[in-house]
């Protein structure tokens, strides 16, 4: 029997992709090989005409991502100078901006939407792969948890970054701190999940949500997500110039056209995600 990919990529003929992490006996935990994978995927579906909504979840029912699996790190060269430093200066923000910061940034430009399943514990950038998601869904069983401070260690993975947008400077400090364990409600509250629902119904939820999406105006959906995800970094002028441009792209596409025709017509629109 073959073995289990450790990361699944299902597409179906409704344009929904589910990208599932299959490490269950790992926490669901995120390897070099995989980050690279899923970076790779998301980066492909943005430009893929089949692909019009992802879902993003976890195997099993207990773990949506533990964070990154750090047992087995990469074999150093052979020819490395004599003398040179387990850590040289640099490497270690290298592997930060070259990893995971690469990983969540790979969830925010993608051009489709995302959503995360959140199966079970969310924890380190396990918390952050699904708050970089355009929706966030949660099973009532799930938890989030800001790991880095139990072990000693300042949050990565673009946590800071999300977080501050998400809930603000002195909630993100509160969960960065003290990295106590956040049930799927209290994140509801705080603006961190948009629904919660019983463990038995987040797939089927996950699979309407994606349907409407996929059947929605790919190309606007796209645009707005850039927009959103831009607007708390950029100033007014920015902004607005960004907005008019994007609108501008948007009516050369055939669902902005679509979407004319259907209001002069009075009738549903047919979108075709281009």
């Amino acid at each position: 029997m073959a073995e289990e990919p450790e990361l699944r990529w299902a597409l179906g003929g409704d344009g929904v992709a589910w990208l599932t992490l299959n490490r269950p006996k790992a926490g669901n935990s995120i390897g070099a090989a995989q980050r690279e994978e899923i970076i790779a995927r998301l980066a492909a579906a943005s430009g893929d005409a089949r692909v019009r909504a992802i879902v993003l979840t976890g195997a099993g029912d207990r773990h949506f991502c533990t964070g990154a699996d750090l047992s087995a790190p990469a074999a150093p060269p052979d020819d490395l100078p004599e003398g040179l430093p387990d850590r040289p200066a640099g490497s270690i923000a290298r592997a930060i901006s070259g990893g995971a910061q690469r990983l969540i940034a790979a969830v925010l430009d993608c051009e489709k939407p995302v959503i995360a399943a959140v199966n079970g514990t969310a924890a380190g950038i396990g918390c952050h792969l699904a708050y970089a998601c355009d929706l966030v869904l949660a099973a009532d069983t799930a938890k989030f948890i800001e790991l880095f401070v139990r072990r000693g260690l300042v949050v990565d993975g673009g946590g800071a970054y999300l977080l501050a947008r998400l809930v603000g400077p002195q909630r993100a400090k509160e969960l960065i701190f003290f990295g106590d364990d956040l049930p799927a409600a209290d994140a509801q509250r705080l603006g961190l999940v948009n629904r919660v629902v019983p463990a038995d119904e987040l797939a089927k939820t996950a699979a309407e949500w994606a349907a409407r999406l996929a059947t929605g105006p790919t190309v606007a959906l796209g645009l707005g997500k850039r927009l959103v995800n831009r607007a708390l970094d950029a100033d007014r002028a920015t902004a607005f110039g960004e907005e008019a441009m994007a609108v501008e792209v948007n009516m050369a596409s055939e669902d902005g056209q679509e979407g004319l025709r259907a209001f002069l017509e009075r009738r549903q629109p047919h979108f075709r995600g281009w």
